[in-house]
C-alpha cells in the first residue's frame, strides 16, 4: 500500500527520476509554489523567492525571473542562477534576472546545506510582525509542534539582505534546521523538496498568525509538545499539506507548464 493513500501515484521522495524528469519537477513544483504564495496575496510587491536546487548544476537553482508576478509564474519564466550570481542557461547565455536578495540569501543558504533542495521566504502579515518580536515560536497550536524543537533565529539587523555574507550568517543561524526566524524581516523555510520548504513556509505563517493573534496564549507542556511533533514534524507532513495547496489554490495547475 502507498505511503501516501490520498494522492497515488506520486512518489515524493523522487527515488528514481531522470536528472531531466526530476529538472522538470522541481521547475514545475517552484512554479506552483510561487503560484500557492500569490493565492495567499503574499508578493505583490515582489518581495520574496522561492528557490529549486538544479539536479545536475548542483550549485546552480531555479527562481522565478524577477518582475514576473507570482501569480504568473510558469516553468518557462524560472530562471537558472549560478553560484557567482549570473543568470544564465545550461551553456552561459543570459537568460533574465534576479533580485538582489534572492541571489544573498539563497545562494549561501543551498551552499551550506546539501541536503536542501528548496528554501522559501516573502513577507507575510503574521510572520513579518511576529520576527519583531525576535522570539521563537512556543507550543501554541497543534501547528506549532511542528516546529517548535526545530527553529531558528537570525538576530541580525541586516533586513535588506544586501550582501553574500549576510546570506551566509542567515545560513549559519538555520544551522540543520528547517525554520529561521529573520528578525524585523520574516520567516525562512528550507526542505529536501520544493514541496516540503513551500509547505513548511504556510504551515510557520498559520503558527505566526496564532502567535501574534495570542501573544500571552497558554502553551502546552514540553512533553505534550514532543508527543505531537512525533506526527506533525516529518517530512511527510509537509509534502501532503503542498498537495492540498496545490489542490485548493491552484486548481489551474496545468497552465505552469
Amino acid at each position: 500500500m502507498s505511503e501516501y493513500p490520498e494522492f497515488p501515484g506520486v512518489d515524493p521522495y523522487l527515488a528514481d527520476r531522470s536528472v531531466d524528469d526530476e529538472r522538470a519537477h522541481r521547475k514545475r513544483m517552484c512554479a506552483v509554489g510561487y503560484r500557492i504564495f500569490a493565492a495567499q496575496r503574499w508578493g505583490q510587491l515582489g518581495d520574496g523567492h522561492i528557490s529549486a536546487r538544479d539536479p545536475e548544476l548542483t550549485d546552480h537553482f531555479w527562481l522565478l525571473d524577477w518582475g514576473v508576478p507570482f501569480g504568473e509564474a510558469t516553468v518557462d519564466q524560472l530562471v537558472l542562477v549560478g553560484p557567482d550570481g549570473r543568470v544564465c542557461d545550461a551553456d552561459g547565455n543570459p537568460t533574465g534576472a534576479v533580485n538582489t536578495a534572492g541571489y544573498n540569501i539563497h545562494a549561501p543558504l543551498l551552499a551550506d546545506r546539501p541536503d536542501v533542495v528548496s528554501a522559501a521566504h516573502t513577507h507575510t502579515q503574521f510572520g513579518t510582525p511576529w520576527a519583531a518580536n525576535v522570539e521563537p515560536f512556543r507550543p501554541l497550536s497543534q501547528e506549532s509542534c511542528a516546529f517548535v524543537f526545530d527553529q531558528a533565529m537570525f538576530d541580525d539587523e541586516e533586513v535588506e539582505v544586501l550582501t553574500y555574507d549576510g546570506g551566509k550568517r542567515i545560513a549559519g543561524a538555520l544551522g540543520d534546521r528547517k525554520l529561521v526566524i529573520l528578525r524585523n524581516h520574516g520567516l525562512l523555510t528550507v526542505g529536501p523538496t520544493v514541496e516540503d520548504a513551500v509547505a513548511w513556509f504556510v504551515m510557520a505563517e498559520r503558527v505566526a498568525e496564532v502567535h501574534v493573534k495570542a501573544p500571552n496564549g497558554r502553551a502546552i507542556s514540553g512533553e505534550a509538545a514532543r508527543i505531537a511533533a512525533r506526527s506533525l514534524a516529518p517530512q511527510g507532513v509537509a509534502w501532503r499539506a503542498f498537495q492540498w495547496l496545490q489542490r485548493s489554490l491552484v486548481p489551474d495547475v496545468g497552465v505552469v507548464g
